[in-house]
């Protein structure tokens, strides 16, 4: 995933926390916030360390990205998402944890197709 499509800074996750919307389902959680005349929407993940080992993290993390990367035609430009891995989706694959985002983005009306 390109720079410009990361959240890195800890105030922008913060301030999409506490002031956009959020959803969840048993994997995953996804915080939003609509932002007009962007160009492309922007993501950021966190994976606690209750979720295991930096490999079991990492993994996740890689899965969530690709997810996204696959994703990235269908999601709405003019948006900032983070996404919160729970204890559950460590014991998922790829194809899993993507219909688990899938599922995230189509009940919050995020993906071109739904608008």
């Amino acid at each position: 995933m390109k720079k410009s499509y990361r959240i890195k800074k800890n105030e922008e996750f913060q301030e999409i926390i506490q002031n956009g919307k959020s959803f969840a389902n048993r994997e995953l959680v996804i915080y939003y916030k609509e932002k007009p005349n962007q160009e492309h929407f922007r993501v950021g993940i966190s994976v606690g360390k209750k979720l295991g080992n930096a490999v079991k993290r990492n993994r996740v993390k890689r899965c969530i990205r690709e997810s996204f990367r696959q994703l990235q035609e269908t999601i709405v430009p003019e948006v900032d998402i983070i996404i919160i891995g729970r204890k559950s989706v460590v014991g998922l694959n790829c194809n899993e944890v993507k219909q688990s985002l899938l599922h995230l983005l189509r009940k919050q009306r995020l993906l071109k197709i739904d608008k």
